[in-house]
């Protein structure tokens, strides 16, 4: 497996350059909408363009490990567990969330099983027990309440950075082969410019600079996929025939 250092500096400077755009459009213009709307309108983005890179993903590493002979088809496919792993750390931090969140709301009866336990296990009589119960509830719901908020701030935290770090790799494809984020990248950029194309703008921006901020991102991660093929073929030597043993 080849490693570029100056590849994975660029698409993280790639995503920075997306996210600070974002930021300048929207103080810059006001906003057609709520700051809320806006809010989930992003992470709407966000979760579809999760979507597209795992179909993308899925069918281009299909046809990737198919199209290779052997042994290379093999290798390629005991190399899906990296990709599968950054999918589950998705998914994991996804659960959390709603599961604190599921606490936080009261559709898990915590309180009612709680309820239906002596918590003093009968030491201190009924009434004592009942009274000591009842404050150690109150307790243990206060504790569990600041727990579950802070678990649920943490779990959304893990959740969105693992995201935005998801897409920036690709969800790691290039564990799978150096070549399959280059690939897989301008389809993702250029499927959500289409669908924002037909969708209404957030903000009230100038005619021109929305054209230019809705291709600006096609564009420059299409140069750069570009730019990533001719630096892994010219300085390590890797092409699309040799990955699939052509």
């Amino acid at each position: 497996m080849v490693e570029d250092p100056v590849i994975g500096l660029m698409r993280i400077l790639r995503t920075a350059l997306g996210l600070g755009a974002t930021l300048w459009l929207v103080f810059a213009y006001p906003l057609k909408t709520g700051r809320e709307d806006f809010v989930l309108g992003k992470l709407e983005d966000l979760l579809l363009g999760c979507a597209i890179v795992l179909v993308a993903g899925v069918v281009g590493v299909a046809a990737f490990i198919l199209g290779a002979r052997a042994p290379l088809g093999r290798l390629y496919a005991s190399r899906l567990i990296w990709p599968l792993r950054a999918l589950g750390v998705i998914f994991l931090g996804a659960g959390m969330a709603w599961l604190m969140l599921a606490f936080l709301r009261g559709d898990i009866p915590v309180g009612q099983w709680l309820g239906g336990h002596d918590i003093t296990f009968g030491l201190f009589g009924k009434i004592g027990g009942t009274i000591i119960s009842g404050l150690v509830f109150t307790v243990i719901l206060i504790v569990g309440g600041v727990a579950c908020a802070v678990g649920l701030v943490a779990a959304l935290c893990f959740t969105l950075f693992a995201l935005v770090t998801g897409l920036n790799s690709c969800f790691r494809t290039a564990d799978v082969h150096e070549l399959l984020p280059a690939f897989i990248s301008p389809l993702l950029v250029w499927s959500l410019a289409v669908l924002q194309f037909f969708d209404d703008a957030d903000v009230a921006a100038p005619a021109a600079v929305l054209t230019a901020f809705l291709l600006g991102g096609p564009v420059s991660v299409t140069a750069l996929s570009v730019w990533e093929v001719r630096r892994l073929r010219s300085r390590y030597g890797i092409t699309l025939r040799s990955a699939l043993g052509r």
